[in-house]
């Protein structure tokens, strides 16, 4: 499993017509199933006159759960489409919605699949990217005449910075990554002539900019 993964920013809202059917796509973030179906529900709830509203999602750094819902049109040709889109776009915690307001033409079973896959697409075009990857938080405790010091070689080398406290001695939390932190030790060894403690944290997953 890859430590990184893909997900998109922000919200993103798309809307195609073919043969006078109109696709209204809804592209959300989301953490957990439980936030996926929400999302549905949202949008199921802002369009209650429509006669399908198809879904698809992908969660997790190795996309693992995949769920996706036909909502009433023919089997195959809306959600798994949708999901598709999703895994060949190589993104995940993300859920997709798409509102069908029928237009009277079928499309039949081809047609329907491309529509689908295409209302998608349209939303997928204006998605920003963001990469999340796995970090741990190290705390480096060191004497004030070198916490800057450290800080600062540190921000240098492209390590995430957070919040310190400050006592008898300076606890300062990194964000780094679990090759980096061998490098971030031997640096706070370094500059503080082997004085400076080092602590592991937890490792989560953090938004990278």
């Amino acid at each position: 499993m890859s430590a990184d993964y893909v997900t998109i920013a922000a919200p993103v809202d798309a809307e195609i017509e073919i043969s006078r059917s109109r696709f209204l796509t809804r592209l959300e973030r989301v953490e957990d199933e439980v936030q996926a179906r929400e999302a549905i529900a949202r949008v199921r709830g802002e369009h209650p006159r429509a006669r399908h509203h198809c879904s698809a999602f992908v969660l997790g750094p190795d996309g693992r759960i995949q769920r996706s819902n036909d909502d009433g049109e023919p089997s195959g040709t809306a959600g798994a489409p949708m999901l598709d889109a999703l895994v060949s776009a190589g993104i995940s915690d993300v859920v997709a919605v798409v509102t069908r307001y029928f237009g009277g033409v079928l499309l039949g079973a081809g047609g329907l699949t491309r529509a689908y896959r295409a209302a998608l697409a349209e939303a997928l075009l204006g998605a920003q990217r963001l990469r999340r990857g796995l970090r741990s938080e190290v705390l480096v405790r060191s004497g004030y005449e070198v916490a800057a010091q450290i800080e600062s070689e540190a921000r240098r080398r492209g390590y995430g910075v957070g919040a310190a406290d400050y006592s008898d001695a300076v606890v300062q939390r990194y964000t780094v990554a679990e090759e980096e932190i061998p490098g971030l030790a031997a640096l706070a060894a370094e500059l503080s002539a082997g004085s400076a403690e080092v602590e592991r944290g937890a490792a989560e997953y953090h938004d990278l900019t």
